[in-house]
C-alpha cells in the first residue's frame, strides 16, 4: 500500500481543515495516508507521494516554501502536489503556468477593476506572481499538479502585521471562502498521479 503525507502552514488553522480535507479524499482511493504540519515531517523516505499545503498572506506561507527547498532532491523523486489558500486572485485569463497543471476554484478570481488595466493590488494577487515563488523554491522539482482554492479570513485569528498587510495590499474582507467541493474535487484527482509509478 502507498503511503501519502498531505503536509501543510497555517496561520488561523483553516488550512489544517483543508490538509485534513484532502488527505479523507486521497485515502479514499485506499493510500495510507498522514496529515501533518509542516513542523511534525523530519523526513520524506518514508512516503511514496506528498501533497504540501499553505495560505496565501505575504506569500506563500515562509514555512511552506522552506520546506519546498529543504526537500527538493527528495522532492525530484517522487509525484507530489500542491495548494495554495487565498482571499483574493486577480481574473487575467491566465489559468495556467507554462505546462504546470494549475487547477483554480472558479469562484476565486474577480475581474479587475477597469478593463486592461490593474492596479497594485490586482497586479500582486495573480496567479503567477503567486505560483511563481512555489515553483522557485521546488525547482527543479515539479508539482504534478497545484491547486488554489479560496481561504477563510478573521482579523482576530492573525498577527497585527497579517491583519495589516491584508487590509492595506490586498483589501480582502474577512470571511469564509473556501468551496469544499472544488477542494475535494481536486483532491480526488490526486491518486491517479500518486499511482504513476515515475515522476
Amino acid at each position: 500500500m502507498k503511503r501519502i503525507l498531505v503536509t501543510y502552514a497555517t496561520m488561523a488553522g483553516s488550512t489544517a481543515e483543508v490538509a485534513q480535507a484532502v488527505g479523507e479524499e486521497i485515502a479514499k482511493s485506499g493510500f495510507q495516508v498522514d496529515v501533518l504540519p509542516l513542523s511534525q515531517v523530519e523526513g520524506l523516505e518514508a512516503f511514496d507521494g506528498v501533497v504540501i499545503g499553505g495560505p496565501m498572506i505575504m506569500g506563500w506561507h515562509r514555512a511552506a516554501l522552506r520546506f519546498l527547498r529543504q526537500h527538493r532532491k527528495a522532492l525530484q523523486q517522487m509525484p507530489w502536489a500542491a495548494f495554495v489558500m487565498a482571499m483574493s486572485l486577480t481574473q487575467t485569463g491566465e489559468m495556467s503556468l507554462g505546462n504546470m497543471r494549475v487547477t483554480v476554484d472558479d469562484k476565486l478570481p474577480r475581474p479587475p477593476q477597469k478593463e486592461g488595466r490593474l492596479n497594485f493590488r490586482e497586479r500582486y494577487a495573480r496567479l503567477a506572481n503567486y505560483l511563481r515563488p512555489v515553483l522557485l523554491a521546488a525547482r527543479p522539482a515539479k508539482p504534478a499538479s497545484i491547486g488554489v482554492f479560496g481561504g477563510r479570513l478573521e482579523y482576530g485569528r492573525l498577527k497585527w502585521w497579517a491583519v495589516l498587510f491584508v487590509m492595506m495590499i490586498i483589501q480582502a474582507p474577512p470571511g469564509e471562502r473556501r468551496n469544499w467541493p472544488a477542494i475535494r474535487a481536486w483532491a480526488a484527482d490526486l491518486p491517479a498521479l500518486f499511482e504513476a509509478d515515475e515522476v
